[in-house]
């Protein structure tokens, strides 16, 4: 038989363009992948090994609930907060003034609209998974005139690699979708990386620090998933000293079913006859200490994280009014590194060096949504600021009416002054 009448047989049509055989049946879905993909890298390296010989993949990762709610809350948590680029300005009367820099090109970049194709949101809550999950983000810095930022375009996972050369310059080489490789410069790209760095240069991934501890975890949901397909689900035995017939047996079989099956009869006891006794046999996934391995487990990877036991909803204990505190210990013990690993990248690589050295403009992201309270609590703020109960006040009015996006009104721009109490006169005869 010719291979062309084998691959006929088998049920193979040939391509006429690249004459590849392709197979005639129904196309089966499938992944493409480049060389430089790390999709591809982890398929060929069989994933990364964990302890037991575990193999853990990105997907694979993914797929565990604990994990995969810590990368979404931290990506999610970054891509909605504000970041407003500020300026630093001094009036004519020597006194140092803080406003938005909304005349820089960069300003729209970070507060709308960083390229073509995705919105702030989209971008940032981008670049901060590919920081937790490879280490490292990569974006393509398109300038204007005098050199300012226009675009900030994502570039391809695996497709960078930072170098130091012996002079201490940085650069970065980029391998090419379509191949050969180009060297761009520092001011040619945008590096966010993780905080934890082993080199100074790459960020430390997350995948890579916290794989036994995924690993584990994804071994007790197989063993789970062993018990309930492959384990012997029966509630228990019957057992007697005596012989019983085949009628016997199938009385008392078909006895249970109608008089002890369904939840309708849960909790009825059994009369039992014959001699017959009850011994149950049945190990759940609580006397096997599965329930408590995976739960070890969500634990190792929230301190992998950073996020709090409550905020990846495994935490029995009520929230009450701890739910302020708790938002407060997600941003500062969890967040706030980002905040500042954010901040600084973007003063690093989108500011050119004069503005880095006139030291007026910043980044700043607005943490303020994330701890905003009850309208309450902010009632009591606000009032506060506003210098209610004799105190000094810090807001004007339209200050705050601006922070429930209202428009402000005149003579609302005037910092409270302080009520003071009038001294009381002393009466003649009193002194």
């Amino acid at each position: 038989m010719s291979p062309d009448d084998y691959r006929r047989n088998a049920g193979y049509r040939r391509s006429a363009a690249t004459q590849i055989a392709i197979p005639a049946g129904p196309v089966q879905a499938f992944e493409s992948m480049t060389f430089d993909s790390p999709v591809l890298g982890e398929f060929l390296r069989g994933g990364r090994q964990a302890i037991g010989g575990v193999s853990v993949s990105e997907k694979g990762a993914l797929r565990n609930s604990t994990f995969f709610r810590a990368v979404q809350l931290i990506s999610a948590s970054i891509g909605m907060l504000p970041m407003h680029l500020m300026r630093r300005t001094v009036d004519a009367a020597g006194v140092e003034r803080i406003e938005k820099a909304k005349d820089h090109p960069l300003y729209r970049l970070l507060h709308k609209r960083p390229n073509s194709f995705q919105t702030a949101l989209e971008f940032k809550s981008y670049m901060q998974g590919l920081a937790l999950l490879d280490g490292n983000a990569y974006a393509l810095i398109i300038r204007g005139l005098r050199g300012k930022v226009v675009q900030l375009v994502p570039l391809k996972r695996g497709s960078v690699t930072p170098k130091l050369s012996d002079d201490w310059k940085l650069t970065f080489e980029y391998r090419r979708p379509l191949g050969g490789t180009k060297t761009l410069s520092a001011e040619e790209v945008f590096h966010f990386r993780h905080p934890v760095s082993t080199d100074g240069l790459k960020g430390a991934s997350l995948l890579d620090m916290a794989v036994n501890a995924i690993g584990i975890a994804s071994q007790a949901e197989v063993a789970a998933g062993k018990l309930l397909s492959g384990g012997v689900m029966a509630g228990g035995a019957l057992e007697t000293d005596k012989t019983l017939g085949k009628e016997a047996i199938e009385n008392l079989q078909e006895s249970l079913g109608e008089n002890h099956g369904g939840a309708e009869n849960a909790g009825k006891w059994f009369v039992l006859e014959e001699g017959l006794k009850a011994k149950p046999f049945i190990a759940s996934a609580k006397d096997a200490q599965y329930d408590e391995l995976r739960r070890r487990q969500a634990e190792e990877i929230s301190r992998f994280t950073g996020v709090p036991r409550p905020l990846l909803m495994f935490d029995e204990t009520s929230w009450g009014s701890g739910i302020e505190a708790l938002g407060l210990f997600f941003v500062t013990y969890c967040l706030l590194p980002w905040f500042v690993a954010w901040e600084q990248a973007i003063e690093r690589s989108c500011l050119t060096e004069a503005e880095q050295d006139a030291d007026e403009l910043y980044v700043k992201v607005n943490e303020g949504a994330l701890l905003r309270g009850s309208l309450k609590d902010q009632a009591e703020f606000f009032a506060r600021a506003l210098g209610s109960g004799g105190g000094e006040g810090w807001l004007t009015q339209n200050e705050v009416r601006g922070s429930f996006d209202r428009n402000p009104i005149d003579g609302g721009d005037r910092l409270p002054v302080r009520a003071t109490t009038p001294t009381k006169q002393k009466e003649p005869g009193n002194e």
